[in-house]
């Protein structure tokens, strides 16, 4: 069972905080730390590395975590916790915001728009390295963290593995999914059990923009 890169950067959280303070973190710091909502997401990604043989709880333990294999790539890496503040200035990146892409439905095309605004970010914060941001509209992303009205940072390109989160455009509309590649189809995963995947039909035309490579959570 391959991991995503959500669930290698917590393993890699677990594994720090465990060489640092002897403790690993709880579900509510996990949540805390990737932006996610509650505690229902980072319960979810805990129990996908308990099944891919990466961790080890120990029932009836708030912290009974055990790390069974190394976490494949530091977090920082991998550009879902934030760097730390004195990084700041001398790694900024100047993104523009060039519209929203669907976490449910595919909503409209953002090639070859303005952009809305421009954010001034870490890019500590995002791997690869992002070239713009898109407003989510959607929760068809939430058990991958990915939630409605998060920016998320798209690298441009039109390769992709499967596995990978992608931004992919389907007769001009645009829609963040998770790409799924068979030997005769592709299907575009929505991570909510509330969503039908997509499947890619023969006659539509259909390119990857990009890939999901981190996020951002406005204030609400």
């Amino acid at each position: 069972m391959s991991l995503t890169d959500t669930q290698q950067a917590i393993l890699a959280l677990i594994a720090e905080r465990i060489d640092a303070e002897g403790l690993p973190p709880s579900q509510t710091e996990i949540a805390r730390a990737f932006g996610f909502k509650g505690v229902r997401a980072a319960q979810y990604h805990l129990e996908a590395l308990e099944a891919a043989g990466a961790i080890e709880r120990r029932p009836g333990r708030a912290r009974g975590i055990r790390v069974l294999q190394p976490p494949p790539q530091a977090q920082r890496e991998l550009g879902l916790v934030a760097a730390p503040a004195q990084a700041f200035d001398e790694d900024a990146l100047r993104l523009p915001v060039l519209g929203r892409v669907a976490a449910g439905a595919p909503i409209g095309s953002a090639a070859g728009i303005e952009p809305d605004n421009y954010v001034l970010l870490d890019r500590n914060m995002f791997f690869p390295s992002p070239d713009y941001l898109l407003k989510v509209k959607g929760d068809s992303m939430r058990d991958e963290g990915i939630f409605d009205g998060d920016l998320i940072g798209v690298h441009r390109t039109r390769d992709a593995r499967s596995g990978q989160i992608v931004v992919a455009r389907i007769d001009d509309e645009i829609t963040v999914k998770l790409l799924k590649i068979g030997r005769d189809r592709i299907r575009l995963l929505p991570r909510n059990p509330d969503y039908a995947p997509i499947e890619v039909q023969p006659d539509q035309d259909f390119a990857i923009e990009g890939l999901y490579c981190g996020l951002v959570r406005p204030n609400r």
